[in-house]
């Protein structure tokens, strides 16, 4: 066994020893690169064409990065693109020129055509963004919508006169008074809402047979100009009136303004 351990250790050593031979030739050839590098460079300072200074590395110009385009500009390039080969199909209705207008035309209403769909998705997708839930286009739901407009229109109506009264403002002379009395009659009537007729040229009203002359009360309650028919609601609580509009309207409009106007802040309906 002892005899075998020899033949290995020796057996590795010879193995080794390529490796061994190449790393003192390194070291030899280290030592030589190091003493020409002290002869030339050193003591005879030859400089940069013996390689004693280094070539600083060339580095390439950097290109500025190009600034992204505004998606406004690219629109507006777009526009007027369109326009430019419009006017150019028109002043030189030549084929290649209609053509080029036309290529160009359909390609911005295929853009068009997607976006109106990826806008429809998302409104499916995000009730936030879906406005015909709060006013329905469609049929059915457009109808239950009514319905409960409605419904809440009336309660509204039905305790107006406790806070309300109507001043009408007509002319004995005057055409629409003759088809606006008997809608605000019947308004008045089936809300019990008291009504103030007032003649603006002192003229009597076949509706309204208990009216009154004007003296002015047109300028006190804020109505602009002389146009008959004229309503506005007064506020007993709060002391002021409330113009609702000027000309014929139908029963079920009279009743929507007053419905807005007495129960629904600015911009919340629409």
């Amino acid at each position: 066994m002892t005899h075998l351990h020899h033949l290995t250790a020796l057996a590795l050593g010879i193995a080794a020893l390529p490796a061994t031979l190449a790393q003192a030739q390194e070291r030899q050839d280290t030592r030589s690169t190091t003493a020409a590098d002290a002869l030339y460079c050193q003591e005879r300072r030859l400089g940069y064409w013996f390689y004693c200074v280094k070539p600083a590395p060339i580095e390439e110009p950097q290109q500025p990065e190009a600034e992204p385009v505004a998606a406004s500009q690219e629109l507006d390039a777009i526009t007027s693109e369109l326009r430019e080969l419009k006017a150019r199909a028109i002043l030189y209705p030549t084929e290649a020129n209609v053509a080029a207008y036309i290529r160009f035309q359909r390609a911005q209403l295929d853009r068009a055509s997607l976006f109106s769909d990826v806008w429809q998705r998302a409104i499916w997708r995000d009730p936030d963004l879906d406005y015909t839930l709060e006013r329905p286009v469609g049929a059915v739901a457009k109808k239950q919508w009514q319905d409960a407009r409605s419904a809440e229109r009336d309660h509204v109506m039905a305790t107006l006169s406790q806070r309300y009264g109507l001043f009408y403002f007509f002319s004995s002379t005057c055409g629409p008074c003759e088809v606006m009395g008997p809608i605000v009659k019947g308004v008045a009537d089936r809300w019990r809402i008291t009504v103030r007729a007032i003649s603006t040229d002192g003229g009597p009203s076949r509706h309204f047979p208990d009216y009154r002359v004007e003296t002015n009360q047109r300028g006190k309650l804020g109505l602009e100009g002389k146009a008959t028919p004229a309503l506005v609601l007064w506020d007993s609580v709060t002391k002021r009136p409330i113009p609702i509009g000027y000309g014929v309207l139908s029963a079920d409009e009279l009743q929507d303004r007053i419905y807005l106007l007495t129960s629904k802040e600015a911009g919340h309906d629409y």
